[in-house]
């Protein structure tokens, strides 16, 4: 009997958020974890997201629903905006686990990963990327065989209040 693979996903938390929001849409966090497992029989969910004092309970309910959170530092810009990018972090992470897992997943439409992406792909551990739209880095057409858009998912995967004694918003 062949062993099961292991198979970890690496979210750019930042990106999917926005991006799928920008869709005019809300993710349902718990959801894409749920699909993530269902789908994929994903081993290890790694979030990465910006830190911000007073969002403890936010990180808390994340680590509840099976996400393992990378915090990033953040730092509050002149016009009162937050920056948090976690790319390095999200690829440093994804090297140090690189023994562990036999496919990753990227969840980012960003650019930015395309030297992990190439990487993992040429090592034949890239199971797919998934891009929250679209609007995805015109770098991942090479890889586009490789693609899962996030926004063709939505009737799955939105975030919809319910009624009394209903989920809060995540």
């Amino acid at each position: 009997m062949k062993k099961r693979e292991k198979i970890y996903a690496f979210i750019d938390s930042q990106n999917l958020n926005l991006g799928v929001r920008s869709q005019g849409w809300i993710l349902d966090w718990r959801k894409f974890r749920q699909y993530l497992r269902n789908k994929y029989n994903i081993t290890n969910t790694y979030l990465f997201i910006g830190y911000k004092p007073g969002n403890e309970s936010l990180y808390t309910h994340l680590q509840q629903m099976g996400y393992l959170l990378i915090l990033k530092p953040t730092m509050e810009l002149p016009d009162k905006s937050v920056k948090g990018n976690v790319d390095a972090e999200l690829v440093l992470h994804t090297m140090i686990q690189y023994k562990n897992y036999n496919k990753a997943i990227i969840v980012s439409g960003d650019g930015d990963f395309f030297c992990l992406v190439e990487y993992l792909e040429n090592k034949n551990k890239l199971l797919h990327i998934l891009t929250p739209n679209k609007q995805y880095s015109k770098l991942f057409k090479k890889y586009s065989s490789f693609v899962i858009r996030v926004d063709q998912l939505r009737g799955s995967l939105e975030y919809k209040k319910t009624g009394i004694g209903g989920r809060s918003k995540p």
